[in-house]
């Protein structure tokens, strides 16, 4: 039987995690808080999403932010489940 050369998905979720992080991402401070942005490519934007900015769905294929807490007292991982995806011109406004 042939190898399958695909990756697995990482159960614990950890997979994920590592990749959100290992991206390219900024830090920016918003209204007395600091968030970290990651930028999604249309390319990467595979799912749907709901933005929190304007209440509109983010479509597949469409280039966003996705958006979290970057000095959550909970720490890291607490901080990137609590991630939201962003029409980037939403975010511009927040």
């Amino acid at each position: 039987m042939p190898r399958s050369n695909r990756r697995r998905p990482d159960p614990t979720g950890e997979d994920s995690f590592d990749r959100l992080l290992a991206g390219w991402k900024r830090s920016e401070f918003r209204r007395g808080v600091e968030w970290t942005i990651q930028p999604v490519s249309a390319t990467q934007s595979q799912k749907e999403y709901l933005c929190p900015g304007c209440g509109r769905v983010i479509p597949p294929g469409t280039a966003h932010v996705v958006v979290w807490r970057a000095d959550g007292v909970l720490g890291d991982a607490a901080d990137l489940s609590a991630r939201r995806h962003w029409h980037s011109g939403c975010w511009k406004v927040f």
